[in-house]
């Protein structure tokens, strides 16, 4: 009798905080949900998951349904209360709701949403689980609520922990840290009571005029599909769910163009299955994650949240995803709205529902959405069967959570010590540190010798600033490390530190300076100049330039890829000082800087760094830490040469021929600015004993067994990205001329040597044939390793014959067409 008094005591404990309680619901072992004094099927523990569930759909009515299949924006963006009133009952979420998105996180930039009921964590949790309340007591049958939010940079929520944009966390290269994150950012949010993380964004960003390439981790499927299954793996391990987003060729608008836009994507179906959906394959059949979100562009002609074919026969019969789907916001609207495939919106609810759409978020009261299903299904138009494989889907995720076993939290004193704790921060630095690429090191400039400078100038708009590294994405009320900050505490105390912000990330002639040129203004002229006197007295300037939440991200595509405004200005009018100058870039997408490359010495790429992005840039300028990171996107010369990206077809995009029976003289810039894959380093490495080996055989079993030796042949410590590449000397369709299947970050000492093995699997070397048969050609391969898609160091043939089985998810081809 005591321990089970002492059960109940804990089972009650969080909601006893927060005020009265029905306590002949709370049991030893379960919770009566519907409140009729006996254990349900869908109440017990014991039961069957799936039994579970069909026993709760056969007692929900229509209205309750519903209900499940729509998201409660949270506090300060829909919901007007930070917890329940009397009023709820009164409203449509009297019969439950799907989930609740962003509830009190203090989002950033949204003074709206400030509440005092985010921190610390234990408020948090005291706060959710009073909400939780509410739907187990006050609804009829008790169905507890998705508590979801977003975590593409940590979670977002207030003083979380901050790690770099993903285009950052792509340039680590690194799949451990990745899971590092994943578990931090899953771990937090259970601990606050969230239990579904919008994340990771499985976007490539082909186009990097496209404003949300800061938030992917790569424009190569195989790295963001690598890097994005270890996200998934590791959030889920902490009980709860991944969502990955957004489902599908979200990345691809015409143009690059984003917010009014995002629509139309020019891409063929071959490239739509070998490009866009590979990492959401990878996340989500190989990793099993339990959410994504569905985009709100359209392919084809078809928006994909209306389509069948993208939530049906790919999610779900192909891929076996068990969980729910979420809309993008808007994207139901859309469907009327901007692609006019429905009349109106009530149409749209009707499209979107049959195609598969679970759960329909969006910045306007669930009713919106709710009651238009209701009348659906009472006019005939939408049965009660496709409603149920609906809810079905929302419940088996809501069961694999734990709701219905321990929906409260009640870790207080755990979240307080764990969300955003020492440990998380050095992981956050670490990531930081990793994810910088040192673009150029002309004569050694790095790390800097203080015996040359005794005073330095750091100027440039992002020197100071700290807003790239705070996200609505991510954590908010973060104490950010600026570069200027960062160098003031790493740089040797005798060395006089003088500053100025040199210029503005952008006056008002922009953007219509990007097309035409313009003078500064005069105030920002008065800027440049300023900082052009203070360089003429020191012995090196350090200009911090790029980015910030204004210049990139979602809704701020460009038509260029030069530095924003009068930056480029401000770098020339330094280095025709004479005095040295290191370029610092915090920035989200590839820049085409090829002054910057041609005339200044060194060249740090910092990317959107997160809380301790200052001081990590400073410990790679002193030599505190060598940097190891590598390009997770290829840097064009011009956006005149866009679609420009790895990997490519053969061909597709060599320079034009200046002599020779087609030459026609040099009309065109090609090549790449910095290739994809390519970062330097302080020291140097080897390559050597290339060893490759096949176990394939007939039936299409066995793998191939890479494996290569690194020496660090430098007189300092570093990291070193070893990648893997294959090619198909022939095949029956034209595929990509190199693809990655493979990586590894080695850290070694000086004189030191590592072995790196990879094994490859049959489907590593798959196509799409000409009928759209996933299959694995017989043949010659070419493998290949370096330090970048173009610095290849060794390469090795590879045959692969007598291919004959064909199997449930892959085709084997005997031979080659």
């Amino acid at each position: 009798m005591l321990k089970r008094l002492i059960y109940l005591s804990c089972l009650l404990l969080p909601v006893l905080i927060s005020g009265q309680v029905n306590k002949k619901i709370y049991h030893k072992d379960w919770i009566d949900f519907n409140k009729n004094g006996s254990k349900e099927p869908y109440e017990d523990v014991k039961e069957p998951v799936e039994k579970r569930i069909e026993d709760l759909l056969s007692i929900m009515t229509l209205e309750e349904k519903s209900c499940q299949m729509a998201t409660l924006y949270g506090f300060g963006r829909v919901l007007k209360d930070e917890l329940p009133t009397k009023d709820w009952k009164n409203e449509i979420w009297k019969d439950g709701i799907g989930n609740i998105d962003e509830q009190l996180n203090n989002l950033a930039y949204h003074p709206d949403s400030e509440t005092d009921k985010a921190w610390p964590p234990s408020n948090h949790i005291k706060a959710l689980n009073e909400i939780q309340r509410f739907f187990i007591e006050k609804t009829r049958l008790g169905i507890p609520v998705d508590f979801t939010n977003e975590g593409i940079r940590g979670l977002c929520h207030e003083k979380a922990t901050s790690f770099p944009s993903q285009i950052g966390v792509g340039s680590t290269w690194n799949k451990n840290l990745v899971s590092q994150i994943g578990h931090i950012t899953g771990k937090e949010a259970r601990l606050l009571g969230y239990t579904n993380v919008y994340a990771p964004i499985l976007d490539i960003a082909r186009d990097p005029r496209w404003g949300r390439t800061v938030e992917c981790y790569s424009e190569d499927p195989y790295l963001t599909g690598e890097l994005g299954y270890s996200m998934v793996k590791s959030i889920q391990e902490e009980q709860v769910v991944s969502t990955p987003k957004h489902f599908a060729i979200y990345s691809a608008p015409k143009g690059g163009r984003d917010g009014d836009a995002r629509t139309d994507a020019h891409i063929t179906k071959r490239e739509l299955f070998s490009l866009y959906l590979y990492p959401f394959k990878r996340a989500i059949k190989d990793a099993e994650a339990l959410g994504v979100m569905s985009s709100y562009n359209d392919y084809n002609g078809m928006p994909v949240t209306a389509s069948s074919y993208f939530l049906r026969d790919i999610l779900r019969k192909s891929w076996g995803f068990k969980g729910y789907v979420v809309s993008d916001s808007r994207a139901v609207e859309f469907i009327s709205d901007k692609h006019h495939v429905a009349q109106d919106h009530k149409e749209a609810v009707l499209k979107s529902v049959k195609a598969g759409l679970n759960i329909r978020t969006d910045f306007t009261m669930p009713e919106d959405y709710i009651i238009p299903v209701r009348e659906l299904v009472k006019e005939g138009k939408l049965g009660m069967e496709i409603i149920d494989d609906c809810v079905r889907d929302i419940l088996r995720v809501k069961f694999w959570q734990g709701l219905f076993d321990t929906p409260y939290g009640k870790e207080f004193a755990k979240a307080d010590k764990t969300v955003g704790n020492i440990a998380s921060q050095k992981i956050s630095y670490q990531a930081s540190l990793e994810s910088i690429v040192l673009l150029k090191n002309d004569k050694k400039t790095l790390p800097l010798d203080f015996n040359k400078y005794k005073s330095v100038l750091i100027t440039g708009p992002n020197a100071k600033a700290i807003n790239h590294s705070i996200s609505r994405y991510g954590p908010s009320n973060i104490d950010v490390v600026s570069v200027y900050e960062g160098i003031k505490e790493k740089f040797p105390k005798d060395v006089e530190i003088k500053y100025t912000k040199g210029c503005d990330f952008f006056d008002e002639n922009w953007p219509d300076s990007e097309i035409i040129p313009m003078s500064p203004i005069e105030s920002e002229q008065k800027e440049i100049d300023k900082a052009v006197e203070i360089a003429k007295t020191v012995g090196l300037a350090i200009v911090v330039v790029g980015d910030d939440e204004e210049t990139v991200g979602e809704s701020r595509s460009r038509t260029s890829l030069n530095l924003p405004g009068n930056q480029q200005k401000l770098v020339e009018a330094i280095y025709n000082t004479g005095t040295p100058v290191v370029v610092v870039l915090i920035n989200g997408r590839p820049l085409t800087i090829n002054w910057i490359n041609k005339y200044v010495p060194a060249v740090v790429e910092g990317w959107f760094q997160g809380k301790f992005g200052g001081a990590a840039i400073a410990d790679v300028l002193v030599g505190n830490y060598n940097p190891g990171g590598k390009l997770p996107v290829s840097f064009p010369k011009t956006v005149g040469q866009i679609p420009m990206n790895f990997p490519s077809k053969p061909g597709a995009q060599a320079n034009q021929p200046s002599k020779g029976p087609n030459g026609s003289g040099k009309t065109r810039v090609g090549g790449f600015l910095y290739p994809f894959g390519y970062g330097l380093s302080y020291t140097t490495f080897k390559y050597s004993n290339l060893l490759v080996s096949s176990t394939i055989n007939n039936n299409g079993k066995g793998d191939v067994k890479v494996s290569v030796d690194i020496t660090n042949t430098g007189a300092v410590k570093g990291d070193e990205v070893v990648q893997l590449y294959f090619s198909d000397e022939v095949s029956s369709v034209t595929v990509y001329e190199k693809q990655l299947r493979g990586f590894e970050r080695v850290s070694l000492e000086p004189n030191e040597t590592k072995k790196v093995s990879f094994t490859l699997k049959p489907y590593d070397f798959a196509l799409y044939n000409e009928n759209m048969e996933f299959v694995v050609e017989s043949g010659s391969f070419k493998i290949m390793v370096g330090s970048s898609s173009e610095d290849i160091k060794l390469t090795a043939p590879l045959i692969i014959d007598d291919l004959q089985i064909l199997s449930t998810s892959m085709k084997i081809s005997k031979t080659k067409k």
